[in-house]
């Protein structure tokens, strides 16, 4: 891949999963300067940064990015921006939705009104598939109706309209993609994948929602990175770019697969009452990202295999993270709806 043509990239959650991958990849692609902008907010977290802090080419800055003053600081001498700092667990949405308006939302205003002022080149700004709404049948197309059904996909919709309201009125080059379901390392235990890695290493049950038969698209951290970064350098202003990885499978499947990695007992699957508003499959065609010359490198298999490598690796990482509240989250925000139905 070569180097972009830019002087100094604003990365905003860059301390987070994605972002801190993106980083990384950045940085081997010679950008000269990037300038990371985190909160550091549960989700983020400076030890995801490992081995990139010391680079001269990194500025840390710890901020909000719905902090106008944080934002100043940070966008000055940019001409690029790319935008991972979000709320983005579904669960959590549920139960404090006015947290992902004031980050997802307000949050992403304030960087478009700041990169207007500052005239950047690229503004990409990382959204999800899931502002699609379910796709029961075939596949989404950048171009089809928006239908977000729980709050974390409804504050990303209404980010994106933002996004394109600064194209249409002020000319701000925006670029969007909608990325499926990531996985892989450094990735905060209370998603899916880790949460079950990190469960079955404690000796405890993965949780699954209703039958477990809800199907996602998984796609591996390293090549939504990439795609990320070819849009980034190559996509049109005013589009949307969908990123897939055609390797879908049932929230079961993957619970079964990660219980044959670790060998772990089959019974430690647990089925649970489903949650609120839960989109039953997702799927985006992703052609138009591949007329740029992007394809996934790492199948589900391999990629599994390497994420659960590495959360055995790196048990001080994440036992950290664990320890600090999660479990009981599940347990305080979900005693009496998630009642135990059946093993699997």
């Amino acid at each position: 891949m070569s180097t972009a043509p830019f002087r100094r990239v604003l990365v905003t959650g860059g301390a987070g999963f994605i972002g801190s991958h993106f980083v990384r990849l950045a940085l081997a692609c010679g950008i000269p300067e990037i300038v990371i902008l985190d909160k550091l907010t549960y989700a983020g977290s400076l030890l995801n940064l490992e081995g990139v802090l010391d680079d001269p080419r990194v500025r840390f800055l710890q901020g909000d990015i719905a902090d106008p003053d944080a934002v100043a600081e940070a966008m000055t001498g940019c001409d690029a921006v790319v935008n991972f700092a979000a709320e983005t667990h579904v669960d959590r949405s549920l139960l404090e939705p006015a947290a992902f308006v004031q980050t997802n939302v307000w949050g992403t205003m304030v960087l478009l009104e700041h990169a207007t002022r500052a005239r950047v080149s690229r503004f990409l700004h990382v959204s999800t598939d899931e502002v699609y709404g379910e796709v029961l049948i075939g596949a989404a197309k950048e171009d089809d109706p928006l239908r977000p059904r729980n709050p974390y996909a409804a504050s990303k919709t209404a980010a994106e309209h933002f996004a394109f309201a600064y194209w249409a009125s002020y000319g701000l080059p925006v670029l969007v993609t909608r990325g499926c379901n990531t996985y892989g390392p450094y990735q905060h235990p209370e998603k899916f994948i880790p949460l079950a890695i990190t469960n079955l290493l404690s000796g405890q049950p993965i949780p699954i929602y209703g039958d477990g038969l809800q199907e996602r698209d998984w796609l591996y951290v390293d090549d939504h990175c990439r795609a990320i970064w070819v849009v980034l350098l190559h996509g049109e202003p005013g589009q949307v770019y969908n990123i897939g990885a055609s390797e879908h499978r049932p929230n079961l499947a993957v619970a079964r697969a990660l219980v044959e990695l670790l060998g772990a007992d089959p019974a430690a699957i647990v089925h649970v009452a489903d949650r609120p508003g839960h989109d039953r499959r997702y799927a985006v065609d992703w052609s138009r990202l591949a007329a740029l010359g992007w394809r996934p490198r790492i199948s589900f298999a391999e990629g599994l295999a390497k994420t659960v490598a590495w959360y055995c690796e790196r048990q001080d990482w994440w036992r950290a993270r664990r320890d600090d509240a999660f479990a009981a989250y599940y347990a305080r925000n979900y005693e009496g709806r998630t009642s135990v139905l059946r093993s699997s």
